[in-house]
């Protein structure tokens, strides 16, 4: 049985063809954070808004920011404890007593001790805080 020449030729030009438009595959990143095209950013920046159910926390009325008595306490506050270490490195000790818990600063020579106490629960804190005295 002697192969036929058309039929080899057909059986040579299939099995040729498809090597000849095989190219090598390349990965292109959609993400422009990782290379990809930066026309793609306001797309994904879209889905993913989208797809993003999280909700800010509100307070009691409703409303998402802070109100600006709760801003002007927690200044206070924040200034309040400042003024208090500043005296506790003139050798001073205090105590500072808020809505929910107490702290008291002590200097033990030369060593920081903040004890905060929860007023609720009654659990207490300490952090020590050594080596303040450059003379030690």
């Amino acid at each position: 049985m002697k192969p036929n020449k058309a039929l080899s030729g057909i059986l040579c030009v299939c099995l040729w063809a498809p090597s000849t438009f095989a190219t090598e595959l390349i990965y292109t990143p959609v993400n422009p954070s990782f290379g990809g095209n930066a026309l793609n950013s306001s797309h994904l920046f879209g889905v993913a808004n989208a797809i993003n159910d999280y909700q800010a926390p509100k307070d009691e009325f409703g409303f998402d920011e802070e109100s600006s008595l709760d801003r002007l306490a927690n200044s206070l506050e924040s200034r309040l404890i400042s003024q208090l270490l500043a005296d506790v490195g003139n050798g001073n000790t205090g105590q500072l007593e808020t809505d929910d818990f107490y702290l008291n600063i002590v200097d033990d020579n030369g060593s920081l001790i903040v004890q905060i106490v929860d007023k609720v629960s009654g659990e207490s804190t300490e952090i020590k805080v050594a080596g303040l005295n450059p003379d030690q």
